[in-house]
């Protein structure tokens, strides 16, 4: 039986890591640890567990799916999974995820040298020329990453991580609203937005098909070396994220009111490295979120060539230029776009994913998880329009449902309702035939590959 070497399997778990840290896992911590302030634990607690938590959780799922996602959305039936799919890959792909890549890195690495975003849109065709050109050769990620980007990306980051441990330019500020009575809430929100749960969903493709590159095909082992990789993945996140949450809170004095996490970091390296701080803020940004990019092009290209008859190297080609043209909308204007379509469908992937783990013991898998699934997202639609500004149900309801302030109001009811389900289960139903088509969409994906 083929097994990975310990080698490989430090550059599995690096090329995992590397994978996730991009735009978002850098910018939302300072952000919220210069608003939130001395209440920045309860914004770090709600950070962490869903830009953490929920992450590593997806990714063991995915794993034990063997990367399949049609097999985490299939309780929902197939045409409506396959929806649900292709969401998802659009929200971590050329809808969000990756042009917000290319304006991260322009507004912080680029930017302070020029002072201008005028040239936006000549970086941005610079930038997916680049990705475009590792993405496709998606068999190689393991060694592209793994050996080259991600080394040079991780010493900047633990250099940054150093810089936030050791300096600080201001004391923590007390927190005004929403920050003051809204910290764990916001946290909740910001941890939705790095898009590291559905992007654990789309890399769990990556991640299986660079294990499957040297030689192990074994369903068991396959699993076993996602699941490695992706705690390793996990235990990076809160180092990183700890020391980029205390660099947020002492940074008042040198960012007050920053509009966004960019400021705020660039303003950080300007105090702590002067003209030079610069230069390395540049290097690790643009090569973060250059390696997300090109792992989030390999994922959507790799999942709509098998759903579609366009080629692979097409929808590479397709990706990087769309992405390309959203991408000079700017960063504020997409975080802002983006982030009630987030909170309308993060809670319905949530209850999958979970359910994945569980859905062997049910007899009729869709009568227990469809249900909570519809649930979820009704609750979550409502959520991203109150983002909005649009509150479509009265106080006297919402005073009701716990932590709805918190924008989990979603998870009681949806709990409720699938305990209630499940007896019934239980108790009524006979064993159908979910888990043999289940059987077969993993031998035809596998057979595939």
């Amino acid at each position: 039986m083929q097994k990975l070497s310990f080698r490989d399997l430090i550059l599995l778990g690096i090329t995992n890591f590397m994978l996730y840290v991009g735009a978002g896992n850098i910018i939302f911590p300072p952000y919220l640890g210069l608003h939130t302030g001395t209440e920045v634990s309860l914004s770090a607690l709600g950070f962490i567990i869903t830009g953490v938590g929920l992450p590593v959780i997806a990714a063991i799922a995915m794993a034990a799916k063997a990367g399949v996602l049609t097999l985490i959305t299939l309780p929902i039936g197939l045409r409506a999974g396959l929806i649900a799919s292709v969401i998802c890959y659009l929200c971590i792909g050329p809808l969000n995820a990756i042009p917000r890549t290319t304006t991260v890195s322009f507004e912080m690495g680029v930017f302070p040298f020029i002072e201008s975003m005028d040239y936006l849109p000549i970086y941005s065709i610079i930038y997916f020329a680049i990705a475009t050109l590792f993405a496709l050769y998606p068999n190689k990620i393991l060694d592209t990453l793994g050996r080259f980007l991600s080394p040079v990306k991780l010493i900047a980051l633990l250099a940054l991580c150093v810089a936030g441990v050791i300096f600080s330019p201001s004391l923590p500020i007390s927190p005004v609203e929403p920050f003051k009575s809204e910290a764990f809430s916001l946290g909740i929100i910001n941890g939705y937005l790095t898009l590291d749960t559905l992007a654990s969903l789309a890399f769990g493709i990556v991640i299986v098909d660079a294990i499957h590159s040297r030689g192990v095909t074994d369903r068991k082992q396959v699993t076993k070396y996602a699941i490695i990789s992706g705690s390793m993945a996990g235990i990076g996140f809160i180092t990183i994220y700890a020391c980029l949450f205390k660099l947020g809170v002492t940074a008042n004095d040198i960012a007050p009111n920053a509009e966004n996490g960019a400021v705020i970091l660039r303003a950080f390296v300007n105090y702590a490295f002067g003209f030079m701080g610069n230069i390395f803020l540049c290097l690790l940004i643009v090569i973060a979120c250059l390696v997300t990019a090109i792992g989030l092009i390999c994922a959507c290209s790799s999942y709509f060539s098998k759903i579609t008859p366009i080629k692979y190297r097409t929808y590479v080609f397709i990706i990087a230029i769309f992405s390309c043209l959203i991408s000079n909308l700017g960063l504020t204007q997409l975080i802002k776009v983006s982030t009630p379509l987030l909170m309308a469908v993060y809670p319905m992937f949530i209850v999958l994913v979970f359910a994945s783990f569980v859905s062997s013991k049910f007899k009729q898998v869709r009568f227990v998880v469809c249900p909570v699934a519809v649930l979820s997202l009704i609750f979550g639609i409502n959520d991203g329009l109150r983002i909005s500004g649009i509150e479509l149900l009265p106080e006297s309801l919402t005073s009701l449902i716990p932590l709805y302030k918190d924008n989990l109001g979603w998870l009681i009811p949806c709990f409720i309702l699938f305990v209630i389900l499940v007896i019934i289960d239980r108790v009524k139903n006979q064993p159908s035939n979910y888990h043999e088509l289940s059987e077969e969409i993993l031998k035809k994906e596998t057979q595939s590959k």
